[in-house]
């Protein structure tokens, strides 16, 4: 008889944003991405300091783990071997047919010996691997909380598949049924990042920049050469190879080809100046993406019939397509979880597991929440390591004290409670700034964050106000969706609202933050206006700051004028 596992240990490991999930008997213990702990970002190392954490949590040790999942599949690649080489009779695809049926091969291989070293580290645990897209899948659908939707999942790659749809329901227990897949080389991820790349930013990292830049472009110069590029079809999308040449998993394989080359413009070094043909390239891709998504949107909705639709998947970080499936009114209700990327398949792999156990435990502690991470709050504070910062305590009510800080246009860093889940900052480990303070954008850009002068920053605003300022028309908690904004917030905050004329909002309610909506409540008590900047505890290049230490570097080698780290004010 199958032995029900009651410990079980989700992994994101080896490939980008390694990250950690515990469930004891079907409620989440915790989540954390390493790149919090170890502060290196997008780290692909074993998630240790996650692991350590989650375990010391629950008073455990790795032999109490009864068993591991793990998000990827090995089989599943070596399976696209056969279908690669039979790439080599098409013209168009005949160069890379033998190096991507070596290169899933060799990641076959690869993923199976990563699944014994993991093995390895838990003696009493069983290993299963977890089918990359069911991972996003569950992700997605367990923390929507929902009982029945449509769940949309597109990404770079997970083993084969690029696109699924799939409808979730809570028959019986928490499950979903993929109704349609798009595998690759169909890959709507892999596209926005070859785009990147050629743009002179990081793939895999740096996308959100570029769709930042988009907005300042004019997409009718490339728009042909994208709907080329990327037809769409009566149930999904395919990629020509004639722009964008067959993925091979193998380095040394540029993912632009000569023809794209030719008819864009040359790959732009990191260094080199922006120009409005880089700006237009932007535009034409993001138009496309937005275009593919929503069509993608419709389909999801014909084959599930069902009101409500989540998104997961890197691509479901774009947020401004989410807000164009918003507007397109083919759903009532749109989701995207706080990890909507590999990240947080490391939940949805662990769920995977406990549901294919068939325990009679139901699924809790995932559904609607974010703040997942370790927490500090009575932890000693030891300035020693930074003689340049001092500490007081504010002799008033904090969050009044903060409010009145920010009326008075100071920069904030706000370091509280457990770390978010995901990439944005939603309250717990943000930089906080006045929307009404002058050329707050392009202090923040240049002296706070150390980015590019054209990337916006985010508004965060009391869920019962949002609608006097953003036309989205639903709740926004985990900034993942781009709204459209109205006449009140152009005149009152025009800081908060990017070239495009969206915002990427979060709205936050008492129960969902009670700290940064005591916050948001004074401000407006002070100003009129109850929203805030709202951008991540960071610098560019540098994760989110997950420890205190990191927070303290962050005020010290940043333009920060101070920092709210669990009560206790810390200026240079």
């Amino acid at each position: 008889m199958k032995r029900t596992p009651s410990v079980v240990l989700g992994l994101c490991s080896y490939t980008h944003d390694s990250s950690a999930a515990l469930l004891m008997g079907g409620e989440l213990i915790g989540f954390v991405e390493e790149e919090r702990l170890s502060e290196q970002k997008h780290t692909r190392a074993y998630p240790a300091r996650a692991i350590t954490w989650l375990l010391d949590q629950a008073k455990l040790t790795a032999a109490d783990v009864n068993a591991v999942a793990y998000n990827f599949q090995p089989a599943r690649y070596l399976s696209e071997s056969p279908a690669a080489l039979r790439m080599a009779l098409a013209p168009a695809t005949r160069d890379r047919a033998m190096a991507r049926a070596h290169g899933f091969a060799k990641v076959a291989v690869r993923t199976q010996r990563r699944l014994r070293m993991i093995g390895r580290q838990f003696p009493s645990a069983r290993v299963t691997p977890v089918l990359h897209h069911r991972a996003h899948q569950l992700t997605a659908f367990a923390a929507s909380g929902w009982d029945e939707a449509a769940v949309l999942v597109v990404d770079s790659i997970g083993e084969r598949q690029t696109t699924t749809i799939a409808r979730g329901h809570t028959a019986l227990r928490r499950r979903t049924q993929t109704l349609e897949a798009i595998n690759d080389p169909a890959s709507l991820g892999y596209v926005y990042g070859a785009v990147t790349e050629h743009l002179g930013w990081r793939r895999g990292d740096e996308e959100g920049t570029v769709m930042a830049l988009a907005a300042l472009g004019d997409p009718a110069r490339f728009r042909h050469l994208f709907a080329e590029a990327v037809r769409t079809t009566a149930t999904g999308f395919h990629i020509n190879p004639a722009y964008f040449p067959t993925r091979t998993l193998t380095s040394g394989y540029p993912r632009t080809s000569r023809c794209f080359v030719t008819e864009t413009c040359p790959e732009r070094h990191p260094s080199e100046p922006l120009a409005e043909v880089h700006k237009d390239l932007a535009a034409a891709l993001q138009e496309r993406t937005e275009q593919v998504m929503v069509h993608l949107a419709r389909r999801a909705r014909v084959l599930t019939d069902s009101p409500r639709l989540c998104v997961g998947g890197g691509v479901a970080t774009n947020c401004v397509s989410i807000g164009r499936i918003i507007e397109a009114g083919i759903f009532d209700e749109v989701f995207v979880p706080p990890a909507p990327g590999d990240a947080g398949t490391a939940i949805g792999a662990a769920l995977a597991v406990h549901l294919d156990g068939r325990s009679p435990s139901p699924v809790a502690g995932i559904a609607r929440t974010c703040y997942l991470g370790p927490s500090y709050e009575d932890q000693p504070l030891d300035l020693t390591p930074w003689p340049g910062l001092h500490q007081k305590t504010p002799g008033i009510e904090t969050a009044e004290f903060l409010a009145d800080q920010l009326a008075h246009g100071t920069i904030v860093g706000l370091f509280q409670g457990a770390v978010e889940a995901g990439p944005r900052a939603l309250g717990n480990r943000s930089i906080l700034a006045s929307p009404l303070e002058p050329d707050v954008v392009q202090r923040l850009n240049a002296t706070v964050k150390f980015r590019e002068p054209f990337r916006p920053f985010a508004p965060i605003v009391l869920a019962e106000h949002a609608g006097e300022f953003f036309t989205l028309g639903q709740q926004a908690p985990y900034m993942s969706m781009a709204s459209g904004v109205t006449d009140k917030a152009r005149d009152q905050v025009p800081a908060i609202v990017h070239a495009n004329g969206t915002s990427r909002l979060q709205t936050v309610t008492k129960e969902q933050n009670p700290f940064m909506h005591a916050v948001l409540t004074a401000f407006g008590r002070r100003t009129g206006v109850p929203v805030l900047i709202n951008t991540s505890l960071n610098v560019k290049g540098k994760p989110i700051c997950g420890t205190p230490e990191m927070a303290l570097d962050c005020l010290a080698n940043s333009g920060l004028d101070a920092l709210l780290l669990e009560g206790r004010w810390i200026t240079k």
